[in-house]
């Protein structure tokens, strides 16, 4: 099946709703921590953060790294982290190390 011909702002539109549907789910899903996405998926809530703070200063708006980890953690990330984040295990730590490589992140 051939994808529809979708206009630049109709395809704006979609690409923003299929964002707030996965912050909104990440929302959610606060048993799911960073590190556990970063091991099967290469990014986590503060890499998403970070690449919504550079859209923003590509776009002119000045917006911070920590002002877009409140978009996206829906609060203040230090209180995020208290209520939510957990000790990473050994086992987690290891799988996060050697997707890594030798060169680090």
């Amino acid at each position: 099946m051939a994808l529809p011909p979708i206009d630049d702002a109709t395809r704006t539109e979609l690409e923003a709703a299929a964002f707030r549907r996965l912050v909104a789910h990440l929302r959610e899903r606060t048993d799911v921590q960073n590190i556990d996405l970063m091991n099967l998926a290469g990014f986590c809530r503060n890499c998403l953060s970070k690449w919504y703070a550079a859209a923003a200063q590509e776009q002119g708006v000045d917006l911070d790294y920590d002002g877009a980890r409140e978009i996206v953690y829906g609060m203040p990330y230090g209180e995020w982290k208290k209520a939510h984040q957990t000790e990473a295990s050994d086992a987690q730590k290891q799988a996060f190390a050697a997707a890594q490589g030798p060169s680090g992140p």
